[in-house]
């Protein structure tokens, strides 16, 4: 079994990428698909590239993500060290904290690596409202109302 450490696991997720601006949603109801079929990260264990296919789908409450500012978001990622489960996983909460949408998912496809594609996919709010949090959708870790 390969060498993995905590700091691995951790790797990019807390780092600090260029801020998500947003702009006055002016309607309800809609839904705003963005992808970004030109991502990039490395790989924190060996330091190989890892490319792959962002797709962000949200329903937009008060908010909208400013595209420019959202792709600069995902250039960022160019030369950051981080697994694919923690960066998909990473742009949702960022989005989320930046536009509070009604929901959000993302999702990453990347291209084969060793023979294997791999397809990662996160919702917020993680689940439908439950007696178990009060009838209200969590935030993602880190982040309250």
């Amino acid at each position: 079994m390969a060498d993995y450490t905590a700091d691995h696991a951790r790797a990019g997720i807390e780092a600090k990428l260029p801020k998500l601006d947003t702009w006055p949603n002016q309607y309800r109801g809609y839904v705003i698909t963005t992808r970004f079929p030109e991502y990039s990260s490395v790989c924190p264990k060996t330091g190989m590239p890892d490319y792959g296919t962002i797709t962000i789908q949200y329903l937009p409450h008060k908010d909208c993500i400013e595209l420019k500012a959202l792709k600069m978001y995902l250039l960022a990622y160019r030369d950051l060290g981080i697994f694919y489960e923690n960066a998909v996983n990473k742009i949702l909460h960022d989005i989320v904290a930046a536009v509070r949408p009604e929901w959000c998912v993302v999702r990453g496809e990347f291209t084969p690596r060793g023979g294997l594609t791999t397809s990662i996919f996160a919702r917020w709010p993680e689940r439908s409202p439950s007696r178990k949090t009060g009838g209200k959708a969590r935030m993602p870790r880190g982040k309250s109302r």
